[in-house]
């Protein structure tokens, strides 16, 4: 199968497109069944309902009156699953980290259709002013935006150590019919010693664009403009 009806390619080239076509379809059928796996999990543990800080759903209209949320409030109906992104700002991490700002920059574009079928936050350390500030920056007003600066929810899921360094994951959480929530599933870019930024690159379409391209991804945190 040819991808393009050019006739000027070598034979060398078909091959060789040919043979990354093929690991292509592997990948592929890889990830389905790596999907298929996490779909898969058994319930997992009952957690906490954890207490966050949240703003006016308006970013525009200042920062009061905050209230308290609890985890099992960001689901939105019963039978929806709650995304959690945590965002490295706050405590430790002292700026607005660059690479989360920009994978938020895409979650606030593709908010609304992730709303189809799940519930979706972002929750930072940051205090509530200082990371509706950076939100209003971003333009960031399609994103439930909280704040877990004072809880141990960060800490619990892995995205925070003992000293407050921050750390960027994702978290997924189930609602049982009683009103208890699991936790269903996290990642960090840190997969193992030998793997340290490539965990969660799923979540990032500005990387797998330039993966398809003969620099690849470079030196993207250097050139990076937020």
């Amino acid at each position: 199968m040819r991808p393009t009806h050019l006739t000027a390619e070598s034979a060398d080239y078909v091959n060789a497109r040919e043979e990354l076509r093929q690991a292509e379809i592997e990948l592929m059928r890889h990830r389905e069944r790596v999907a298929d796996l996490r779909r898969r999990l058994p319930p997992g543990p009952v957690v906490e309902d954890y207490a966050f800080e949240e703003g006016p759903a308006d970013l525009e209209a200042g920062d009061a009156p905050a209230r308290t949320v609890r985890l099992s409030d960001l689901f939105t109906r019963p039978g929806r699953d709650l995304v959690v992104y945590h965002l490295m700002y706050g405590k430790k991490q002292t700026e607005p980290c660059p690479m989360c700002t920009m994978w938020c920059d895409g979650f606030n574009g593709v908010a609304h259709h992730l709303a189809q079928n799940v519930d979706f936050a972002v929750v930072a350390a940051a205090a509530l002013p200082a990371l509706r500030a950076h939100a209003r920056t971003r333009r960031w007003t399609n994103l439930r935006l909280l704040s877990a600066g004072t809880g141990t929810f960060k800490y619990d899921l892995g995205s925070e150590d003992a000293d407050g360094e921050q750390d960027s994951t994702v978290s997924v959480f189930t609602r049982d019919a009683d009103g208890a929530v699991r936790h269903f599933y996290s990642a960090h870019p840190r997969l193992s010693d030998t793997i340290d930024e490539r965990g969660i690159d799923l979540l990032s379409p500005v990387w797998h664009v330039l993966d398809l391209t003969r620099g690849g991804r470079g030196d993207w945190n250097a050139a990076l403009n937020y």
